[in-house]
């Protein structure tokens, strides 16, 4: 389990004392063994700490299994211990790899609900109602954000009426059925636009959710929906107050040297744990999962800013071993390697998200790739911008750039689902995938599976097609 810093930790214990509780079959009576909320929820400290709980929970867990699953890594044969059945595509609703983040995820947004159901019992000075509000700002932006990244993984496809999840608004014992994607999509554009005016323009902490950060996720929920419009205009507030960092700043984004152009990012400290242990195992040195070679390809390895930091090469590891192995997290310090802080949000795929969606507006081919070309400019080094003939020859370009631009970020699977695209693995990559090599949309591993225990226990839930 991960560890969280002292003040989240404060959090998470307050969270656990306000939110147990004992089920009473027939009687209405008060558990005798919790604590009631409007106890736990006294002040405006107490609403800060409920919300640093809700934080908490979140870590690397979406964006592990989305590269597992992907075409941007490899099996290294070193490789014996460590979600091979993700990698291989024999997960099912039992796999832990592919069906924690749900619990995860529900988590946040049941501790988010919780302080929210408290918020209107606490009262505080004139001179605290702004930050009172703006916690609350923050907790709606958190639940639409983590019923979005539930609706990203556990969706049956990206169409209006297809199988969505749950949209929990209360902390409620009960057993929901999944509403569709369309219903998630428009719960979670609600809560955002509530959240937006809530949350003051000067609030800057970018471990936390700013009203930037809600923009930023309301790019990416429009992405999703095909609501171009909405993309274009929720991309540009961001790429507005958030410039690209420079190519002299964009290694030190991954070593947490600065903050260039991160525009939410979840904090780690000595104790949390290490996102790029998922990746290679410092104690032992094993490569659990390499780049691709496919990804390796794409790059410009002499001109492109974005490879030394994403990708390390080490000719010395030893027969048997992978020479290749992702840097992007590697950093951290000399007793905790391998910890750094998570980048969930960033300008540049901005840049990509308003690209796609100029490309698929009428007469915005131009602009798209206007934006495409401004971000590898900034990324490469003497690049010559480019001119596309179709929407299509831009989308495809689009694509390739986010496979580079944002490799190891939880991005690339979730890409492929919005085409309907196939995943495949070149043959170089497939040395120890024990057969997986095309991983088609009609296949069941196309969606992750519902958690067998949630199926199990909630009788309106239904399971993706084909488990």
């Amino acid at each position: 389990m991960a560890m969280f810093p002292t003040s989240i930790k404060r959090s998470v214990f307050l969270l656990a004392l306000a939110t147990s509780s004992l089920a009473c079959d027939k009687l209405d009576l008060a558990p005798s063994d919790s604590i009631d909320p409007s106890k736990a929820f006294r002040n405006i400290n107490d609403l800060n700490m409920g919300l640093l709980g809700a934080y908490a929970v979140l870590d690397y867990t979406l964006i592990s299994s989305n590269a597992t699953v992907s075409d941007e890594v490899m099996l290294p044969t070193e490789n014996n211990v460590s979600n091979t059945d993700a990698h291989r595509w024999l997960y099912n609703a039992g796999s832990g790899s592919v069906t924690s983040a749900w619990g995860q995820y529900y988590t946040t947004i049941d501790r988010v609900n919780r302080v929210l159901a408290a918020l209107d019992q606490v009262t505080v000075p004139a001179a605290e109602q702004a930050l009172k509000d703006r916690y609350q700002g923050e907790l709606l932006a958190l639940r639409a954000y983590s019923h979005f990244e539930l609706l990203r993984a556990y969706a049956a496809s990206y169409e209006p009426e297809a199988l969505g999840v749950p949209y929990m608004k209360v902390s409620v014992i009960g057993t929901p059925g999944r509403d569709t994607f369309k219903a998630v999509i428009d719960n979670a554009k609600a809560d955002l636009i509530a959240a937006k005016a809530l949350i003051p323009a000067s609030f800057n902490d970018k471990t936390r959710i700013t009203k930037t950060g809600v923009a930023a996720i309301q790019a990416r929920v429009a992405l999703y929906e095909k609501n171009w419009p909405d993309a274009i205009t929720y991309s540009t507030e961001v790429i507005q107050a958030t410039p690209l960092a420079t190519r002299a700043q964009f290694p030190g984004i991954w070593t947490d040297a600065n903050e260039a152009e991160v525009i939410w990012k979840l904090k780690r400290v000595v104790g949390d744990a290490r996102i790029g242990d998922f990746f290679f195992r410092q104690n032992g040195s094993i490569v659990l999962f390499a780049p691709a070679f496919k990804l390796i390809n794409s790059f410009d390895a002499d001109n492109d800013v974005r490879y030394a930091p994403y990708i390390k090469s080490d000719a010395n590891r030893g027969a048997g071993k992978s020479t290749y192995l992702v840097n992007k997290y590697i950093g951290g310090t000399a007793s905790a390697p391998g910890l750094a802080d998570i980048k969930l949000f960033r300008t540049g795929e901005m840049y990509l998200i308003r690209a796609e969606a100029r490309a698929e507006t009428a007469g915005g081919l131009a602009e798209g790739a206007n934006d495409l070309n401004a971000l590898r400019t900034a990324r490469i080094t003497g690049y010559t911008p480019m001119a596309f003939a179709s929407k299509e020859a831009l989308i495809s370009a689009v694509y390739t750039e986010r496979f580079k631009e944002l490799a190891f970020e939880g991005h690339r699977f979730f890409d492929l689902k919005r085409r309907n695209l196939p995943v495949e693995r070149l043959p170089a990559d497939a040395i120890n995938t024990s057969g997986a090599v095309r991983l088609e949309p009609t296949q069941a591993q196309y969606s992750f599976p519902i958690p067998a225990l949630e199926i199990s226990v909630n009788k309106n839930i239904i399971q993706n097609p084909k488990y």
